[in-house]
C-alpha cells in the first residue's frame, strides 16, 4: 500500500499533510484524496480526532484501543499549535501530577476538543506578547515520534503557569512541579516577565524565588530584578479568587497561607 510510509511518519496528520504527500505523487483531486480518508478509516488504518485532523492506526492494532500519543495531538489541533502550561511541564518531565486535559497556544480560536479520555484546550496567545511581535519568546521545537512540534521553554513555562494559575491546578501542584526544575535561566525569566508586563506576575515569580533561593542558588542582586518590578500597592497572588491570606510586604503580595507556608509538606 503506497499510503503505508505515510501512515508510519506520520502518526498524527492534517488533511494538508495528507493533501501534501498525494499532490507530490500526482494526485490532486479533493475528492479523491476525501475518498481514500474515507476508506482508511473504515479499513481501521486511520481514525478520525476531529474534522480535519486523523491518527494513524498500525496492521493489526485495534482502532478502539491504540493509544495515540496526547502530545501530538495538542501540537497539531492548529497549525500554530504550541503546547503550554501544565502540558509544558508534562512534557519536560517535570510536572507533579498527570493530567488528561492537554493545553495549547494557538492565535486561532479552537473549541474544546475530546477524544477519547483526554481533553484539549486552545488558549489564546497572551495579548501583550501579540503586540510586542514576542509570541515565539522562548518556544523551542522538539521531536516526538519523528514529528516536530512547538512547546513553550522551561523558563517559559515557570511564568506562564504563575501568570494564569487557572490554566495549570492548584498551587500544591505548581509549586510542587517547579520545584523540580532544577535551574531557570533567570535573565531569560526576567526579559519574559518583562515581555508579558504584569507586575502582579514579576511579584509571584521574585516570590517562588525568594522561597527556592538556596536550591536554585539566587541571590539578592536576582531577587532585586523582580523587587523592582512588583506591584505598587497589594495585590492578590490570585486576583480572580481573593482569598484571605499573608501580606508578604517585601513582594506586596497577598499570598494564600497554603502557598505562603506549603501546608502539603506537613501532609509527608
Amino acid at each position: 500500500m503506497k499510503l503505508r510510509p505515510f501512515f508510519h511518519n506520520y502518526p498524527v496528520f492534517t488533511v494538508e499533510d495528507f493533501a501534501g504527500f498525494l499532490s507530490s505523487d500526482g494526485t490532486h483531486n479533493v475528492r479523491t484524496q476525501e475518498s481514500l480518508l474515507a476508506y482508511h478509516v473504515k479499513a481501521g488504518n486511520i481514525v478520525r480526532v476531529r474534522r480535519g485532523l486523523y491518527a494513524s492506526v498500525p496492521p493489526g492494532a485495534s482502532v478502539e484501543s491504540y493509544p495515540v500519543d496526547p502530545f501530538l495531538l495538542a501540537a497539531r489541533m492548529a497549525k500554530d499549535a504550541c503546547l503550554a502550561y501544565h502540558t509544558a511541564l508534562e512534557f519536560h518531565g517535570k510536572a507533579y501530577s498527570v493530567y488528561e486535559r492537554f493545553t495549547y497556544l494557538s492565535g486561532k480560536s479552537v473549541p474544546l476538543i475530546t477524544f477519547r479520555t483526554h481533553q484539549f484546550k486552545g488558549v489564546s496567545l497572551p495579548k501583550a506578547l501579540v503586540q510586542k511581535n514576542a509570541v515565539s519568546f522562548n518556544v523551542i521545537k522538539a521531536d516526538r515520534s519523528g514529528m516536530a512540534i512547538s512547546v513553550t521553554g522551561l523558563e517559559r513555562t515557570f511564568v506562564d503557569v504563575l501568570h494564569r494559575p487557572d490554566l495549570t491546578g492548584s498551587w500544591e501542584e505548581i509549586w510542587r512541579s517547579l520545584e523540580s526544575v532544577e535551574y531557570f535561566d533567570l535573565e531569560k525569566v526576567v526579559s519574559y516577565v518583562d515581555l508579558l508586563g504584569n507586575a502582579t506576575t514579576a511579584a509571584k515569580v521574585g516570590f517562588f524565588l525568594e522561597q527556592h533561593r538556596e536550591s536554585l542558588m539566587v541571590d539578592e542582586e536576582d531577587l532585586k530584578m523582580f523587587r523592582d518590578r512588583r506591584p505598587r500597592r497589594p495585590h492578590y497572588m490570585e486576583r480572580g479568587r481573593r482569598k484571605a491570606g499573608r501580606f508578604v510586604a517585601a513582594w506586596n503580595l497577598v499570598v494564600p497561607e497554603e502557598v505562603y507556608s506549603r501546608v502539603w509538606e506537613e501532609q509527608l
